[in-house]
């Protein structure tokens, strides 16, 4: 066993599954009586949580890692360790190129990381954080890896096959998760709607989400990342019967044209995403949904692109995100080539945005009057910030609340009124004042 580091800090880059394994790390450091500090100034150790998604995230990685770097090679670190996806796809080319950095580790390589700095892995505490969101919400991850076959994605690659976490490890994780006051929780997974088909047999999303639905200390549970094809069609009467799970469902559809949705191995067609997008509203009426797009792969023609935005006009989405192409390597999209400038693509972009933010007008307006429960997050120059049951932390709309009544809490849920609406952000009065 090696000898125990000094102060040791985190940082956390890409997506919430990436916080869930920090966090996770953190603890089990905790655990191990090692210092942990919340910035690096304070820090003789740096551990970087990396992304390998595209090549936007890949660069960010790897400017962080230099920057740590620079920082031991001036004498104000004395070890650099890279763990993630990054380090799980590149980690032999990032070692030639980068020999500074003290170790790589792959994704799920954390009794590793605890051997390599003197302490243990901790078994007993699986399912255990140390959350760094705030106290109120938590993100859950039911599963990890991926078994859908799409053509641009390097997931799999880097976080392997999906593997569900079975019930009871998620249930237990959920009362830890309550006991330390999480009120909100956020369902992740490379494709959360896959769940239980690989270890049960047949898809538990339902099922699971009905037993979360159970724990009455929860107010919200949030679905996100929900593969559209193949979707099982009993989770959305499970969020209708069950209030406390959020009329909200992200489900990232990517494109419309059939000819780029067939290349890209989606397993959908418009027809068949309409359908399923009109199924979901009819079931769960007042639903916000919310979808990501790729703008710019290799067969996009301009046809391809008009369609897109016209499907876009006629679904009317709720929140929307969208990502240019990126070209992986090892991907079967890769051979595609990357025919389409960056510039054409940060366009339709651009565009697609811009469209967007009418329709995100328009739904927002279409909210005023209606009643909702919303969260306060923050307080900002006297006046409560907060998030509606129909947005995500950090990706979605904010609610601004009017209140006359006691102070209210960060991590309060109110009962509130919308009375007004703007792009991407909703207005809202609690009811009666209610403290």
């Amino acid at each position: 066993m090696k000898t125990k580091a000094g102060k040791i800090n985190i940082i956390t880059l890409g997506c919430a599954k990436n916080t869930v394994d920090s966090e996770s790390l953190y603890s089990q450091l905790l655990t191990n009586d090692f210092v942990l500090t919340n910035t690096i100034d304070d820090a003789d150790i740096a551990i970087i949580n990396t992304c390998g998604f595209i090549e936007a995230a890949k660069r960010q990685s790897v400017e962080t890692i230099l920057s740590a770097v620079q920082r031991k090679n001036e004498g104000h670190l004395d070890k650099v360790f890279v763990m993630g996806c990054l380090s799980e796809r590149y980690s032999k080319d990032l070692s030639q190129e980068i020999p500074e950095v003290d170790r790589f580790f792959g994704t799920n390589q954390l009794p590793d990381i605890l051997e390599e700095l003197g302490g243990k892995y901790k078994y007993e505490l699986l399912g255990e954080r140390a959350l760094s969101t705030p106290h109120h919400f938590a993100y859950l991850k039911i599963s990890e890896g991926c078994d859908n076959p799409c053509s641009f994605c390097a997931i799999p690659l880097m976080r392997g096959g999906h593997k569900t976490k079975p019930v009871d490890q998620v249930m237990d994780e959920v009362m830890r998760l309550v006991e330390k006051g999480v009120k909100e929780l956020i369902v992740i997974g490379q494709d959360t709607t896959y769940y239980g088909l690989d270890l049960y047999g047949e898809r538990k999303l339902a099922s699971l989400l009905t037993s979360l639905a159970s724990v009455k200390e929860l107010e919200w549970i949030r679905l996100m990342y929900a593969y559209p094809a193949k979707f099982p069609m009993d989770v959305l009467h499970v969020i209708a019967d069950h209030p406390n799970i959020c009329r909200y469902l992200d489900i990232p559809v990517q494109h419309a044209a059939d000819n780029v949705l067939k290349s890209m191995r989606r397993g959908m067609t418009r027809r068949t995403t309409e359908n399923l997008i009109s199924t979901i509203r009819s079931i769960v009426p007042g639903i916000a949904l919310r979808t990501t797009l790729i703008v710019g792969y290799p067969n996009e023609t301009e046809k391809d692109f008009e369609e897109l935005v016209q499907f876009i006009k006629d679904v009317r989405f709720d929140r929307l995100g969208v990502f240019t192409y990126s070209q992986e390597d090892q991907t079967v999209a890769y051979d595609l080539g990357d025919p389409i400038p960056t510039d054409e693509k940060e366009r339709r972009k651009e565009y697609i945005m811009e469209v967007q933010r009418e329709i995100s007008l328009q739904q927002n307006e279409a909210r005023i009057g209606a009643t909702t429960k919303a969260v306060v997050e923050r307080i900002e120059q006297g006046e409560y910030v907060g998030r509606t049951e129909w947005d995500a932390p950090e990706i979605d709309n904010e609610v601004f609340i009017t209140h006359s009544g006691g102070q209210l809490a960060i991590g309060q849920f109110v009962d509130v009124t919308i009375t007004d609406a703007a792009e991407f952000d909703l207005y809202a009065q609690t009811i009666n004042n209610a403290p």
